[in-house]
């Protein structure tokens, strides 16, 4: 186990490293390499990756808290018991990453790529999903109450059960969704309706 603190990196390939069990805390890594790493159980702190690559990454159960990860690729990463504490995900790109059993804790999720993801039942009250691409995502039985979802991308996602009271669904495209047993406040459903034409008085 390591830890390391108040550290910055820039252009550093930690792929062949073994990070696994550490602690990093208010560390700044700027285009660093962490591909097929392993970083299983790792722990951030306020830290903060930009435009860094964890492509084939291994980082499950690790746990990262008010940490920034910008504009950096998680394809392929393996992210199984991952906890996001208050994170800013803000343009990073989840394609094909391994989420089961992942945990969000509010944070920025703004303009992030989680076409295909499984969130079912996950717990993503408060979240910001600013212009995020969802489609086809799996968010059956989540609850989104309270969730920015602005401009949000949906399409084909799966929201059987979910829990969208309270959120921001400024710019969705309603005619995209399939809201079966999806739970609605008052003041969507009359979006939903006037979306289809209908008119509410």
């Amino acid at each position: 186990m390591f830890e390391y603190e108040n550290r910055s990196y820039e252009d550093v390939d930690f792929g062949a490293q073994e990070l696994r069990d550490g602690e990093l805390t208010n560390c700044t890594f700027v285009r660093c390499r962490f591909t097929h790493g392993s970083l299983e159980e790792i722990l951030t702190r306020g830290c903060r990756f930009t435009e860094c690559d964890f492509r084939g990454a291994a980082m499950n159960g690790s746990i990262h808290i008010e940490s920034a990860f910008e504009n950096c690729k998680f394809t392929e990463a393996n992210l199984f018991a991952a906890k996001f504490d208050n994170c800013k995900m803000t343009g990073s790109d989840f394609a094909g990453s391994k989420l089961d059993g992942f945990t969000v804790v509010r944070g920025d999720w703004s303009y992030t790529n989680l076409r295909h993801a499984r969130l079912d039942r996950q717990d993503l009250r408060g979240a910001r999903f600013f212009e995020a691409d969802l489609s086809e995502t799996s968010l059956q039985k989540a609850d989104l109450r309270g969730a920015d979802l602005t401009r949000c991308m949906l399409g084909n996602a799966k929201l059987q059960g979910a829990d969208l009271r309270d959120a921001v669904l400024d710019g969705v495209d309603f005619k995209a969704l399939d809201v079966k047993n999806v739970r609605m406040d008052r003041d969507q459903a009359v979006l939903f309706m006037r979306s289809y034409g209908a008119k509410v008085d």
